[in-house]
């Protein structure tokens, strides 16, 4: 089945006017790209190209933690089985107990690297609990500070190990050769280098033996989402465009208690960290009933999808004439802003004291359960690609990721990525300046942004209607007709060809997975199905999104 037609093969974008090399190329510099270059650098020659800065992707704005078994009370197999309750099915069982296992190593690996996390009373690491653990497992720096610690410790780390680093420079497209044995493979990725508005400088050519894509998610597709305005799909789209397989895109993880801030706020919105919930807040509508009692066993720390879900579908009722967001009421938790100082000078730009009052909340993007197919070691089907993070679909997460899974998989995958390229790089390409790809290349304007990401906020969103999902088709196709390699290559219409690409494949599998599992709830068809217990991937061929 065909989704939206007319999506460009490659970016429009000048020719390119130089060229350099490395080794290892890494596209996206947050956890898992700044992990991945770090374990790769003492032997190879790595460089780190990044749209923005260093810091400007989704670590650093991450509050929760990571998670890792370091309870004596706790277990491997805990944390195993409740990563696979979250999964809902789709997990792979491996690729998840290899994570767990490594998790605690990769929080002593940061530690060394002199990351400093939040001690408890008896003077070792603090735990809390999350959403879908069944025990106090997540590490935290400065309350609710965590991913800017750990976005500080790798910056300092690679900067020291002199990895070198190309700021405000896009990854446009791989290009591709054959090896000797005439199979297809990575040669390198074209580049093009940004002025301070977006400009295109130039255009170049970077040869690799190894490129890692490590660009994050796509939050940015939808209206409302906790994401930065950076994360744009950028590395998913250019593994659809090279002809690579995508899974699992239509598993968004909606985060539950995001502060609402009035009907109209669009963009990066702040997220109330679940660990507000672990520490005792609860939800409650605007009529004062519980959100979450009755409904699962865990109630308020239940998995995301489930308490996203009932947030959905509480608004729907719209209980006391209030339709479009619930609270969290936190008023119980001592020293509220000793604990989440981020949370509340949040709250406190709202005009709202958590301490006294009821925080506004409600459901919005937040993390990708899908992306290129890859293993934990970051193997994809293209000899010489690798892709670590949130752009990975390695298994781990399945339909629902468990909550602060997603920090310790970057910097675990990050790891074993960057640890094996040490060890020996892909065979040498013969190298092609252009692409391999049929089709044309084009752009769609920035102008379109907007009505794009509405379609997907409203159709596309936690609940989902066949209705509903071919109306977003619709405005995709419509969108799809205006790309253009007449349109001025730029940062910003780069992104948006790449959003309209992924909005593309997530509206095709959506479309295609008849069922609710995990993050994807349709409201036609409101359980899970046996027949469903499998991957949807998808596919461009000739400007039209395949489902298989």
């Amino acid at each position: 089945m065909s989704a939206s037609s007319g999506i460009p093969a490659r970016l429009a974008a000048p020719e390119p006017t130089w060229t350099a090399s490395a080794d290892v190329v890494v596209l996206g510099s947050g956890a898992a790209g700044l992990s991945a270059a770090l374990a790769a650098r003492p032997v190879r020659d790595v460089l780190i190209i990044t749209k923005d800065t260093l810091a400007s992707g989704s670590t650093a704005w991450a509050q929760g933690g990571l998670a890792a078994v370091l309870d004596p009370g706790d277990s491997i197999e805990n944390h195993v089985q409740d990563t696979l309750d979250a999964g809902a099915g789709l997990c792979d069982e491996s690729a998840v107990r290899t994570l767990v296992t490594e998790a605690p190593v990769a929080i002593r690996y940061l530690m060394r690297l002199g990351a400093s996390f939040d001690p408890g009373s008896d003077g070792s690491v603090a735990l809390t609990r999350e959403g879908g653990h069944s025990h106090n497992r997540i590490v935290h720096a400065g309350g609710d500070q965590s991913g800017a610690e750990v976005q500080r410790t790798l910056d300092e780390s690679v900067q020291f190990a002199r990895v070198r680093t190309v700021e405000h420079a896009f990854a446009l497209d791989l290009v591709t050769g054959t090896d000797a044995n005439g199979n297809r493979a990575v040669a390198g990725v074209t580049v093009a280098m940004l002025d301070e508005n977006g400009g295109v400088e130039s255009v170049g050519t970077v040869h690799a033996r190894a490129v890692v894509i490590a660009t994050g998610g796509y939050g940015q597709v939808y209206a409302s989402t906790s994401n930065p305005p950076a994360v744009t799909g950028d590395g998913i789209a250019l593994a659809i465009r090279a002809g690579l397989p995508v899974a699992d895109l239509e598993f968004v993880q909606f985060h539950p208690t995001v502060l609402w801030r009035g009907p109209d706020a669009t963009g990066q919105q702040a997220l109330i960290s679940e660990a507000v919930r672990g520490e005792g807040a609860f939800l409650v509508d605007a009529a004062g009933k519980r959100v979450m009692r009755g409904v699962h066993p865990q109630e308020d720390l239940a998995p995301r999808d489930v308490v996203a879900a009932a947030i959905s579908r509480r608004m729907a009722e719209a209980p006391a004439g209030v339709d479009d967001h619930v609270y969290l009421d936190a008023r119980g938790i001592d020293r509220f802003a000793e604990r989440f100082p981020t949370i509340t000078a949040s709250c406190r730009d709202a005009g709202i004291d958590p301490q006294r009052e009821l925080i506004p909340v409600a459901p919005a993007a937040h993390y990708v359960c899908g992306g290129i197919r890859a293993d934990l070691d970051g193997v994809t089907s293209l000899q010489g690609l690798y892709v670590v993070g949130e752009a990975a679909c390695t298994g781990v997460h399945g339909a629902n990721r468990l909550a602060s899974n997603s920090l310790t998989e970057g910097v675990v995958a990050g790891t074993r990525v960057g640890r094996s390229l040490a060890w020996v790089l892909p065979p040498e390409t013969v190298r092609r300046d252009t692409s391999d790809r049929d089709g044309d290349s084009g752009l769609l304007d920035s102008y379109h942004r907007g009505a794009l990401r509405a379609a997907m906020s409203r159709y596309v969103g936690v609940l989902r209607t066949p209705e509903g999902m071919k109306q977003a088709q619709s405005i995709l196709d419509t969108l799809a007709a205006n790309v253009s390699p007449r349109v001025v290559a730029t940062r910003k219409a780069f992104e948006a060809t790449n959003m309209l690409t992924v909005a593309s494949a997530v509206v095709a599998a959506a479309q295609a997975r008849t069922e609710s599992r995990g993050c994807h709830r349709r409201v036609d068809h409101p359980e899970q199905e046996e027949s469903w217990l499998r991957h949807l991937e998808v596919t461009l061929r000739n400007g039209h999104m395949e489902t298989a």
